[in-house]
């Protein structure tokens, strides 16, 4: 009895905090271990792939902006038409400095600005969706692609209404109501 007392305690100080978010539909479906910031791994499969369908319908509108700096100067320019950002960095680039300080900055910049923001331990799997297959960001014979930072920008042409962009935005709300402003998610090698 305790323990439903919290979870109802839990959800009415969150619905507090995040008055945007629908209580009755987001945290009905929700379990315990996720009330608590702990996704099942179903879950996290689901919204992994959500991601990776939107990172390959994106690909082809030109709807992808993929570098550090390109993002930096894409987000200067336009950043109401950002609608998801990718950080991703391997083990080796942990150490990198100048990288975990640019992370800090675009972190900071779309949280200010109400961008959702996604993290991701590998480039790897970055690399096979957005670069045709080609092994670590480099497309065959050229130089490698920089794919510490993703921005997926909406088409001009009209709003993107995509299920799998909704379903990635959803979690990204609710991680940030569960104080977890940038969630880690992980693409399911092929």
């Amino acid at each position: 009895m305790e323990v439903q007392s919290n979870a109802v305690e839990f959800l009415s100080q969150r619905y507090a905090i995040c008055p945007e978010t629908n209580l009755d539909y987001t945290y009905s479906k929700m379990t315990f271990e996720e009330l608590n910031g702990e996704y099942t791994q179903e879950r996290m499969d689901s919204v992994a792939k959500a991601l990776e369908e939107v990172l390959m319908s994106a690909l082809p509108q030109g709807c992808i902006t993929v570098g550090v700096y390109e993002a930096a100067k894409s987000l200067n320019v336009d950043p109401d038409n950002v609608v998801l950002c990718i950080l991703a960095a391997d083990d080796e680039d942990v150490k990198d400095v100048a990288l975990q300080i640019h992370f800090t900055l675009i972190q900071a910049f779309c949280c200010e600005n109400d961008i959702n923001i996604l993290r991701m331990n590998s480039t790897r799997r970055l690399a096979q969706i957005l670069c045709g297959g080609a092994e670590r960001g480099r497309p065959s014979g050229g130089e490698p692609v920089d794919l510490h930072c993703v921005l997926v920008t909406s088409p001009h042409s009209n709003t993107w209404k995509d299920p799998a962009l909704s379903k990635v935005n959803r979690f990204c709300s609710e991680s940030r109501c569960m104080d977890q402003w940038v969630p880690i998610i992980n693409l399911p090698d092929r």
